[in-house]
């Protein structure tokens, strides 16, 4: 039995260095992006002929772009304008980039829209969603066979993605709220993975026991076939309105528009549209309204996540 331990702590030691490195190369990606590309847009900006778009990192840098990439070049035909999409850091600084008006137009979360709602009095509205925004949900998964509810968290460490998550931490947290657990009173302990894919991981290596995330993360993750062994959904929230691309009130009404009916004229049938709403993971846009959010922003105030 001694023979095992060098091993064992080989093992670890090894996994330590894996995390670091990945963390290490995920902020390396965001900066060199978000050099490269703002500070030319800086310089583009000055002309008026950039438009600029961000989106909150729920995913992994690298995810995000790859992503983002045909839908820039969608948009920039629409509008007649190059667009850039400009990497950020986390949830906070995508809210900062859209209030402080570095970016045009944001995608952003339920929560972190009315976050940057809040911040910029009113200076920001929410123009279009994917059809599946509207009856949004979130899971909560967990590889413990003792867990099947949401009671049987108590005194388990669990995790959420980021503070600012709507479906990662927001709207799980009032659902807890309501069947009476309280996750810093009631849970061994309270982490914070800072992206949904992240929280799968966290909960499938073990460092945590159950966590929380949305399904459409989830949903990719089982398609992929990527989900750890052992970890399964326990609990899944009733729908309510999610992510939407926001947008800042200076944008002039005619850009605005065009970006609208830009985003509901996608569809299977062209070959950018398939692509689109493929890594968008959307079957279709439809518009949408600061109306929308009312019920998330009062389970932030119930859950004391707005002051």
């Amino acid at each position: 039995m001694q023979l095992k331990k060098p091993k064992i702590i080989l093992i670890n030691k090894l996994e330590k260095l894996r995390m670091f490195s990945k963390r290490f190369h995920k902020l390396f990606l965001v900066i060199f992006f978000s050099f490269s590309v703002f500070g030319c847009s800086e310089q583009a900006n000055q002309k008026d002929d950039i438009f600029r778009i961000t989106a909150i990192p729920d995913e992994d840098p690298t995810e995000l772009a790859r992503k983002a990439k045909p839908l820039v070049q969608y948009l920039s035909k629409i509008i007649g304008k190059k667009v850039v999409y400009y990497p950020v850091t986390d949830y906070a600084s995508a809210v900062e980039a859209l209030v402080n008006k570095k970016v045009e137009m944001a995608w952003f979360g339920g929560f972190t829209y009315i976050q940057a709602k809040i911040r910029s009095n009113g200076a920001v509205i929410p123009i279009i969603q994917r059809i599946e925004d509207q009856g949004f949900k979130s899971v909560f998964i967990s590889s413990d066979s003792s867990i099947n509810s949401l009671s049987d968290l108590k005194g388990k460490e669990v995790s959420f993605g980021s503070v600012s998550s709507t479906s990662g931490h927001l709207w799980p947290r009032s659902f807890l709220l309501k069947e009476g657990i309280n996750p810093e009173k009631d849970f061994k302990r309270v982490a914070f993975s800072g992206a949904h894919d992240a929280t799968i991981i966290s909960v499938g290596s073990g460092k945590v026991q159950a966590g929380a995330l949305n399904f459409k993360t989830w949903e990719k993750f089982v398609k992929k076939d990527m989900v750890p062994d052992g970890v399964k959904v326990f609990f899944t929230t009733p729908g309510y309105y999610n992510y939407n691309w926001t947008i800042h009130k200076d944008v002039p009404k005619q850009t605005r528009e065009k970006i609208i009916e830009g985003f509901l004229e996608l569809s299977q049938d062209t070959q950018i549209g398939k692509e689109i709403l493929s890594l968008q993971q959307a079957s279709g846009y439809i518009r949408t309204k600061d109306e929308n959010y009312v019920g998330l922003e009062k389970a932030a105030k119930s859950a004391d996540l707005l002051k």
